[in-house]
């Protein structure tokens, strides 16, 4: 393997690790307002931040140009402060990543947070404790496997993701060429042994997370 498919290997891990630690940030919190409160248009939210794990990834993609390109409805606002676009950056990848593996902490977690039992957090409010501090005392931790199953499962989806990076980020080689995007083009120019060398490897990545991920969500609590 040269350079150029190391730098795939380098850039796929970076994207999906700045992926994970955003869909962390954002997920998490989404996912305790959908299992633990109630409120008007819950549902509707879940829908929100679900439907791109059913769109095709090319579809997704599409959207995220309508919204990030430079004359989307925000990525032209973007242009104008910064004459900065995101479009065919290695930024590019990790949103694409990021907007395609959210769903899966988020159904994960919130799952997880619902399977805690009420009557321990009914005895924390009890004992004075407020929301934040319940929450972060006794329904992350006891959701706290299914939440680790989440986070590896939506690495190795962004470490995977292909149509919505393409579509966003393009294929630059060395660039924005993540694994996917290089087995593609490997693929596509004939060169065999790097692209096989490639697939077996990230093959190989995605069973080692996938095997985490199912020790941990069998138990969940």
């Amino acid at each position: 393997m040269d350079e150029s498919v190391f730098f795939s290997i380098r850039l796929s891990l970076q994207v999906a690790a700045v992926a994970t630690a955003l869909i962390v940030l954002t997920g998490l919190p989404v996912a305790y307002m959908l299992a633990r409160k109630d409120f008007r248009g819950r549902e509707v939210l879940d829908v929100i931040c679900t439907i791109p794990l059913v769109l095709p990834p090319t579809v997704t993609g599409y959207y995220l140009i309508i919204l990030f390109g430079r004359n989307g409805f925000i990525g032209k606002y973007l242009y104008a402060l910064t004459g900065w676009s995101i479009m065919f950056t290695w930024y590019a990848a990790v949103l694409a990543s990021y907007v395609v593996a959210l769903p899966l902490l988020i159904k994960i977690a919130r799952a997880a947070m619902e399977s805690v039992d009420r009557s321990l957090v009914n005895a924390s409010y009890t004992l004075g404790h407020s929301e934040l501090s319940t929450a972060l005392r006794v329904i992350l931790p006891l959701a706290k496997r299914g939440i680790v199953a989440g986070t590896v499962l939506s690495f190795a989806r962004a470490m995977g993701e292909f149509g919505a990076t393409l579509m966003l980020a393009g294929n630059l080689p060395g660039k924005t060429d993540t694994m996917p995007l290089a087995i593609y083009s490997l693929a596509g120019s004939g060169e065999w042994s790097q692209a096989h060398g490639m697939v077996l490897l990230l093959t190989l990545l995605s069973g080692i997370f996938l095997y985490i991920a199912n020790r941990y969500s069998r138990r969940i609590i």
